[in-house]
């Protein structure tokens, strides 16, 4: 990608779509942001950026916006990403996740787009033994990761028949500065800060033994957006994230030392989740030669000073449940609240 290239990224106004989008423009790139706000927020949008409001779903506003902006890359961030609820929001999950990303497809095939790179997710691997690798059959067990891999599959697709180049990243449990601490049902970090800041304890689904590989943005971004850099990563697919473990209550108890508040945890009835959660990063280290650089400590550190100058963000309203059979208690209870 040379200097000066236009660059789409969708989902941009959202928490890692905004980073990619401001390393894009450090690099001297003309970036574009498509984005609906539903999950974003307008100030995320990097300074110099051109942001368009609107959705990947509306076929005309792409098909409009790639004839007169002659991209030459897409990175494609905008997803309903709800991991959970996505089993009680089926046809909105596909039609965002789905639909939404064909039609970003099928236009970077009209317009000879040069790359597409697109963020799945780690949640394409459904139950496995961990740590997991590229290569590991992909088996989903939620609607969302169903919809995340039937992109994956639909861009290598579009490579065969039509040689579009696609890079794919899974990322997996990305926090940092601009996450959506309103988010009532993803982003443990989140989460976890925005009870703290109002005082109240944390909730844990079980004993909080669950394991995660919590990455800071600035180790998982910038690669991204590089990604269009490196020749060896075309077509490839990469795991991207921590390597170094935290069980959810760790994390509690380090987010309350850190911010100095002590509000204690609230256990609740344990979810199905998976128990661990740890990707293997080999590829991904091989090819763009990189080392995760922001210890978890630190990390969490900026993005709290960060979340005490934006809280509180009012929560946003979810889409409406397509099911009702099997809905969580916590969520019920969220929704009567």
């Amino acid at each position: 990608m040379k200097p000066g290239s236009k660059a789409l990224v969708t989902g941009g106004a959202g928490f890692l779509g905004s980073h990619v989008a401001r390393h894009l423009t450090r690099r001297g790139h003309d970036v574009v942001v498509l984005d609906d706000l539903s999950g974003g927020f307008r100030c995320n949008v990097p300074q110099g950026v051109k942001f368009v409001q609107g959705s990947i779903v509306d076929a005309d506003l792409v098909d409009e916006l790639f004839r007169e902006e002659r991209f030459d890359h897409v990175f494609h961030l905008a997803a309903y990403a709800s991991v959970g609820l996505s089993h009680y929001v089926r046809g909105f999950n596909y039609l965002q996740n789905l639909v939404g990303s064909a039609n970003l497809i099928s236009a970077a095939v009209n317009h000879n787009i040069q790359c597409f790179v697109y963020t799945s997710s780690a949640s394409v691997y459904g139950p496995t033994a961990w740590p997991v690798s590229e290569d590991v059959l992909a088996a989903p067990q939620d609607p969302y990761g169903v919809a995340k891999l039937a992109v994956e599959q639909d861009l290598v697709a579009a490579h065969r028949q039509f040689g579009l180049p696609y890079v794919v990243f899974r990322p997996h449990n990305v926090y940092g500065e601009r996450q959506n601490l309103a988010d009532l049902y993803r982003n443990v970090v989140g989460i976890f800060m925005r009870q703290i800041l109002a005082g109240e304890p944390c909730t844990l689904y079980g004993d909080g033994s669950q394991t995660r590989a919590f990455s800071h943005v600035d180790d998982v971004a910038p690669i991204i957006a590089s990604s269009i850099h490196v020749p060896r990563a075309s077509c490839q697919v990469f795991n991207i994230g921590s390597d170094t473990v935290c069980s959810v209550a760790e994390l509690a108890e380090m987010l309350q030392q850190i911010m100095a508040r002590q509000v204690g945890v609230r256990q609740l009835a344990p979810r199905q989740e998976a128990k661990h959660v740890l990707c293997d990063h080999s590829r991904l280290y091989e090819v763009f030669s990189c080392r995760e650089t922001v210890p978890l400590a630190q990390g969490l550190a900026r993005m709290v000073r960060w979340a005490r100058r934006v809280f509180p963000e009012p929560p946003r309203p979810v889409s409406p449940f397509e099911f009702e059979q099997k809905l969580p208690a916590s969520v019920r209870a969220q929704l009567a609240s």
